[in-house]
C-alpha cells in the first residue's frame, strides 16, 4: 500500500513538472511568434518601407516640414540667428514624381518648372501615424501655411498606437542657411495594446533627386 501511495505521488509529480514546462514552452513561443509577426513589427516594417520609398523619390529641392496647431500648418523654420542646426516638426511632405522621368511623357516632367506631379504628407493624427496622397500641385498645405488640402486626397493609416518621442517631435532634418539638406528623420513609439511593451523607431529617408538643377 505504501508503495502504492508513493508511486502514485511520484507520478502526480511528474505529471504537473511535464505540464508546467509544456505550459512555459507553450507561453514562450507565443510570445516569440508575436514579437516577429505581431502588428507591432508588421507596423515598424510597414512605417521604415513606406517612409523611405516615398523619401527616395521625393525632389530635395522641394518638400517641406511642418508644425500643426489646432490643425493648421505652419513651415517648421530654423530659430531667428540659428541657420545652421536641427529642426523638428510635426509633419513632412515629399513631392515626388508618379510617372517615369521621360523627355517625351505627355507630362512635360523635363520643364524646368515641374517640380513633381504628387505630393505624399505624413503626419501624425492622435495616435494614428497617417500620410495623404494627392496631385501637385496645389500639394497638401497652402502656400506659407493653413489647412492641409482633403480635396481628391487618399489617405492611409500606417499604423496605431502611435506617439512622438517625448517632447520631440516626429519629424526633423538639418539646415544650412536655414535650407533643409535633404535627409528627413521620422523617431516614433509605437505601443502594443494587448501587452504594453513598446517599440522605438527610427529612421530616415534621404533625397537624391534635386530638380531643377
Amino acid at each position: 500500500m505504501v508503495e502504492l501511495i508513493v508511486s502514485s505521488m511520484v507520478a502526480t509529480i511528474l505529471v504537473i513538472t511535464v505540464g508546467l514546462l509544456l505550459s512555459g514552452n507553450h507561453r514562450a513561443w507565443l510570445r516569440t511568434y508575436e514579437s516577429v509577426h505581431g502588428s507591432t513589427p508588421e507596423n515598424t516594417e510597414i512605417i521604415i518601407a513606406t517612409f523611405g520609398s516615398i523619401g527616395r523619390r521625393a525632389n530635395r529641392a522641394s518638400y517641406c516640414l511642418y508644425d500643426i496647431s489646432q490643425g493648421l500648418f505652419t513651415p517648421a523654420v530654423p530659430q531667428s540667428g540659428h541657420p545652421d542646426g536641427v529642426v523638428s516638426g510635426d509633419a513632412v511632405e515629399f513631392r515626388y514624381w508618379d510617372v517615369p522621368l521621360d523627355q517625351t511623357d505627355s507630362h512635360g516632367l523635363m520643364d524646368a518648372f515641374k517640380l513633381a506631379t504628387a505630393y505624399a504628407l505624413f503626419y501624425l493624427d492622435g495616435h494614428r501615424l497617417k500620410v495623404d496622397y494627392g496631385t501637385y500641385p496645389p500639394g497638401a498645405v497652402p502656400a506659407g501655411g493653413g489647412a492641409r488640402n482633403t480635396t481628391g486626397v487618399t489617405t492611409v493609416v500606417l499604423a496605431e498606437n502611435v506617439d512622438a518621442d517625448g517632447a520631440n517631435s516626429p519629424f526633423s532634418h538639418s539646415t544650412v542657411a536655414s535650407e533643409g539638406q535633404g535627409s528627413v528623420r521620422l523617431d516614433v513609439i509605437l505601443t502594443n495594446p494587448d501587452t504594453g511593451e513598446t517599440t522605438k523607431v527610427m529612421t530616415s529617408a534621404l533625397m537624391r533627386n534635386i530638380w531643377p538643377r
